[in-house]
Order: structure tokens, then sequence, then C-alpha cells
């Protein structure tokens, strides 16, 4: 009788035929715990971090003992576990003090950091607070403050104690339930207080002996907004500085609506062509001298100076976390040069990850992170693919510039649905504008900074940022040709919270699993994409403060106010991937009674608050200040606010269903209210 063929054996041949990748799956499972902290609603106590951790150390112990086949389900839950208490730890060591209550008074400070808001408003962040009445035990490490107003804007040093009177707040929370937390981007940027001012800042003492980076990258911001003025000026201290005061707010919306804002912020692109320049010309000098070439170790030598070179651009740069990022990812890349490795690699990724995720595993959280390494894994995995398969890219000739069409076409499809996800909008023409712009970035743009930098001690930079100057009015004029274009930008609803952890799982598990079972990782990728396509967005929505409501109707959200709260209205619209602005929002808000309107009505005032004695039980009500007691109708107040933060309403039969913002993010070290030790 012929043997018969199980499953078992093929399954785990399949299995084993993984070993190669597995290490590549790491920081997939890290991120997995980090994503776990994130999303619990109870902040964990020392005890579950003790289980937790023995847990974790248990499984490494038994998949370090155990065979090629259960080993890497051992090592799973043990990353899992490695992931989660990076995050709590990391939670625990930037805690700091948080403003509890409003404040207004004097604010006085040293200038840690000089940046513009979305007002485009000058904004100081200080450290060294000294705030009035207040003892340093409670007074927040550091504060970010607006200048508002005409004449405000004096001549800040890096370093400068300063003084002024402004209004300071807590951090504030989510926007609607489920949105994005501020208080916690702010936890681990160590921001106890955000505000503004409008009266002068006034200079209390010179900059002392530290902070001598900041001073250098003010300094060389200044030095090339000087010898380039205007906006060509402010982009190229951008991108050498990371300082981007000069920028304004037109400019970096133009950049946005073009997909080219990437090419403001110092990261994978301007890190890697950093790092390709200062490599290409180190190693052609050494090969240009025989007596050198044939003798020293070219390529090593050149991958060791572009290291030096990158780790300059970080310091010069602000050390930002997109940089930090990128700076590991160009180091772990050159390092394998060294070790004569392959340097582009899924393995140099997944270790850059691994390194990423352990310094800051709150970066999982944010757009760049992201956006970054789904562009890096997507570019190895295609070209390593076009290299292994040896496809032709056509003549020499057209090589170049196949391999950028390329190169944009796959970082773009990979990075659009982060993107669009984190910004709610989709750039239609930016391949176009990428296509135009990034070539030169590399060939005219970024050697031209380097030369300025290397020129300037002798004086001689004007003529290297003139030659930047040029590249970067091209990337300008394309950025304000194609956001001009009809249809150029695209609004999209923000999807639901499984959404890109799905696209993420099923990407991975493509480009990693090896075999023809890995097209089963487009079943959580078309199961996203039905998710984000079903999104439901809430039927009423209530700021924090209360002061602003906004009902869904069939032509889109109706805002209560055609003025004030911009912020929260802007970013309410934007989830509901609605292009409308908040004045055109507020015309649609009824003016007397209409068919199929909830049973919601917003009263702005004290007056409305004394005079509210008509409501029905089951109608929602709200109101700016407190009314009296004994109303039949659901009130909510500022009161109530402060306790729930924003309020999302959802349909449910005749009635509506409430849900907090205080309720999804739970109680956590950044709730307000909330010690590290609690």
């Amino acid at each position: 009788m012929a043997p018969t063929h199980r499953p078992v054996p093929v399954l785990v041949s399949a299995w084993l035929a993984q070993r190669g990748q597995l290490v590549c799956w790491t920081p997939a499972a890290m991120a997995a715990g980090i994503g776990l902290y994130f999303s619990l609603r109870v902040e964990p106590g020392v005890p579950h971090y003790i289980a937790l951790g023995a847990a974790g150390l248990a499984c490494a112990g038994l998949a370090a003992r155990a065979g090629a086949i259960l080993a890497p389900l051992l090592w799973l839950p043990a990353l899992v576990a490695l992931g989660l208490c990076l995050a709590g730890a990391r939670a625990h060591l930037v805690a700091g003090p948080v403003l509890e209550w409003r404040y207004y008074g004097p604010v006085q400070g040293r200038v840690a950091d000089i940046d513009r808001s979305a007002s485009d408003a000058l904004r100081l962040t200080l450290d060294r607070v000294v705030l009035a009445d207040m003892p340093p035990d409670r007074t927040p490490p550091r504060v970010r403050v607006s200048l508002h107003g005409d004449g405000l804007e004096p001549d800040i040093a890096p370093g400068l104690t300063v003084i002024m009177t402004a209004h300071l707040s807590p951090p504030s929370g989510p926007t609607e339930p489920g949105g994005f937390d501020f208080r916690r981007h702010a936890w681990f940027q160590g921001l106890g207080a955000v505000g503004y001012t409008r009266t002068p800042v006034l200079a209390l003492a010179p900059p002392e002996g530290g902070q001598w980076l900041f001073r250098a990258r003010m300094w060389l911001s200044a030095r090339v907004q000087a010898a380039l003025p205007g906006e060509a000026g402010a982009f190229a201290a951008a991108i050498m500085t990371g300082d981007r005061s000069g920028i304004p707010q037109p400019v970096l919306e133009a950049l946005r609506r073009s997909n080219l804002a990437h090419l403001l912020a110092i990261s994978g692109l301007h890190m890697g062509l950093l790092a390709g320049v200062v490599l290409g010309v180190v190693r052609l000098g050494l090969a240009a001298v025989p007596a050198l070439g044939l003798r020293w170790p070219a390529k090593k030598i050149a991958a060791v100076a572009a290291i030096v070179a990158s780790a300059g651009y970080l310091a010069l740069s602000g050390g930002s976390i997109a940089t930090e990022r990128a700076f590991i990812m160009v180091t772990v890349m050159l390092c394998a040069v060294l070790a004569d490795r392959r340097a582009l690699s899924l393995r140099a990724v997944a270790v850059a990850a691994v390194i990423v995720l352990a310094l800051r595993p709150e970066a999982l959280l944010g757009p760049g992170f992201q956006m970054s390494f789904a562009a890096t894994t997507a570019l190895v995995a295609v070209f390593g693919l076009i290299r292994d398969r040896r496809i032709p890219l056509g003549p020499v000739w057209l090589r170049p510039a196949a391999a950028v069409a390329i190169s944009s076409l796959v970082a773009g499809l990979a990075t659009a649905p982060f993107a669009a996800a984190h910004f709610n909008q989709f750039a239609h023409y930016g391949l176009v504008a990428n296509l135009l712009s990034v070539p030169l970035m590399g060939v005219l743009v970024m050697p031209a900074a380097l030369a300025a930098v290397v020129l300037l001690p002798l004086g001689a930079e004007a003529a290297a940022l003139w030659l930047m100057g040029l590249g970067l009015d091209w990337i300008l004029g394309v950025a304000q040709w194609v956001s001009a274009l009809p249809g150029a930008r695209g609004a999209v609803p923000a999807p639901g919270p499984w959404v890109l952890p799905l696209l993420a799982l099923g990407a991975i598990f493509v480009i990693l699993w090896q075999g023809r079972a890995r097209v089963a990782g487009l079943a959580p990728v078309v199961l996203a994409m039905v998710l984000w396509a079903g999104a439901e967005r809430p039927e009423v929505l209530i700021s924090e403060r209360g002061g602003l409501v906004g009902v869904m109707t069939h032509k889109g959200r109706a805002i209560s106010r055609a003025r004030g709260a911009g912020f929260v209205a802007g970013i309410w619209l934007e989830n509901d991937g609605d292009a409308a602005d908040q004045a055109l929002a507020h015309a649609r808000w009824p003016t007397g009674q209409v068919a199929d309107w909830p049973p919601v009505r917003a009263l702005p005032g004290k007056r409305a608050a004394a005079a509210l004695d008509d409501c029905a039980p089951g109608e929602w009500v709200v109101l700016t200040a407190e009314p009296r007691d004994g109303l039949p109708c659901r009130v909510i107040t500022p009161a109530t606010s402060r306790k729930t933060g924003a309020l999302a309403l959802y349909r449910d039969g005749d009635k509506l269903r409430m849900i907090s913002a205080r309720q999804q993010t739970g109680t956590r070290l950044w709730s307000p209210g909330r010690t590290p030790d609690q």
C-alpha cells in the first residue's frame, strides 16, 4: 500500500524555512508589547511588571533550550513582554510635575527651544521654570509659550533667561474620544504646561555656558538665512539645523498638499543623502591616490567618515526623534559595511527598529516612525527583489532615473496609508511632485549644504548656499504649482483603532514570510481597508471645555460656532474627511427646527444657562455656564467636561449613547491629577 502524506511535515518544513527571517520579526513583537501598553486603560503597577518580567524571562529561558520549531513561538511572548516593560519604564523615567489648573501670572525660564505654532506665532520652550507661589517640586520642568500680538518677537537667544506674564494650562486631552492624545505626547516631551502671552518678553540673564549646540544651531540658521534670504533661506536653515521658525504657514501648507513636507524633516532621506555623499567623496578621494587606495581599506574608512559626519549632523540638527531614528538606521547600515555584510538588508532595518523602540518606545505611535520604517522596509524589499531576480531597469544611462522613479513610487505607496491615517489627507499629485524634487535634493541641495558647512569656517560658503538656493527655489516652485492644481488634496476620514495595526501586520507578513503562503498577508490588509471604509463617525461631538459642538448632517458636520476653538473644529472636520473650514461648517448649523436633527442644543453664555427651563427628558443641552438644578434633560456643563474630557454621541436606536475621552484614555500616568506613584 502506498504511503500516505501527512500535512504536518509540510507545515513543519514551511515553518523551518522561516528561520533565516525570524530575527526580522523581533521589532514587530516588541511593537506589539509597546502598543499593548499604550492601549491599557489602567496603569500597571510594580507587581504587574514583576510578574510580566518573570514570565518573559521564563519564556526566553525555555526558548534558549527549545528546538528550532518551538523556540520562535516562545520568543514571541518574551519579546512582547519586553516591549511592554520598556514602554512602562520609559513612561516612569520621563515623569515630571504637570500643571493641574489654569495659571495666569509671571513665568520665568531659560529658552530651550524656538519654533512656530500652527497659528504661525513664535513659540518658546522654557526649562528651569519658575512660577509664582508654586514650590519647585510641583513646577513643570518645561513649559511652552506662544507669543501672540504685534511686536512680541524679540531677539531671543538660545539659553537666555526670560520672564513674561502668561496664561498657562495643563496639556489638553484628545479633541474627541479615541483621537490624538496631546497630553500623552507632552508627557514624553517633558512638557508640563502650555500657553500664550500677549505681553513683552523681558530678558533677565544672558545665556550661560551650557547649550552650546543649541546656540551653534541658531547661529548657523541665522548665518544661512542672512546669506540666503526669503523662503529658500528658511528652507535651507530647516534642513541644515532643524530650525523651522522662519518658514511661514502658507509654505508649510503647500509642501503638505504636494506631499513634499517630508523634505523639511531631517530624517532618513537627508541623513542617507549626507552619508552617501560623504561615503562617495571619501572613497573616491582615496581611490584617486593609488598609494592610499591600494593599501588602505578605502570603503571602510569612507564608512567611518560617513558615521562621523552623520553624528555631527545629528548634533547640529537638534537631535529630534526623527533625526535620531535616521542616524540609527544609517549607522547600522554603515556598521554592516564595516563588518563586510550587506548594508541594505531587512536585518539591518530590523536592528535599527529594535534600537529605536528600546530607546524611545513612544515613537511607535508617531507618524514619523511608522512612515520612515514603512518606506525603508518596502524599499529594501523591492530593490532586494530586483537584485535577486536580476530584473532589468533598462539601459545603463536610464537606470538612475528608473531607480528614482521606483523609489518614489514604492516609498509613496508604503507611506500613503499612514500619512492618510495621521493627517487625514492624500496628495493626489504627490508622486509627480516627488519625482520633480527628490532627485534635485540628492544631486544638488544636500551636496551644496555639505559644501557650505565645510566652507563656513573660511567665510566662503556664499557660492555653495547660492547653488543650494537654486535647488530649493525649484522645490518650492514645484510645491506651489502642485498644491494649486485642482483636486491636489483629497480628504480622508480617520480610521478605527485596528486599521493601522492590521495594515502593518499584513504588510510585514507579505515581506518577511518565505514561500507562497505570504499572500495570506493580504487578508489583514483587505480587512483593514474594509474597516476603514466602514469607520463610523460620531453623530455629535462636544469639545473638552464644552464650548464647541459638532453635529453630523447629510452635508457634513455642522459646527456651533463660526470662530473660536478653531484647532478643535479643524481636527473634527479633518477626522470626518471634510475639506470645509470652520466658517463653512458653521453655515450648516440650523437656525430653527430641522428634521432628523439629534436632540442636542448648544447654548453658550451665562444668560442662556440661567434662562434654560424648557428642555425635555432625553434631550442633551451643552452649556458654558452652570444652570439651575432639577432640569429634566441631560446637561453638559464645564464641570462635566472637566471630568469626562471631550464627548462623542452615537445613535443607539432612538437614544444617544455617550463615550467620553476619559473612558478611552483611562487612568494613566499622564492622566490629570495623577502622579507616578499613584
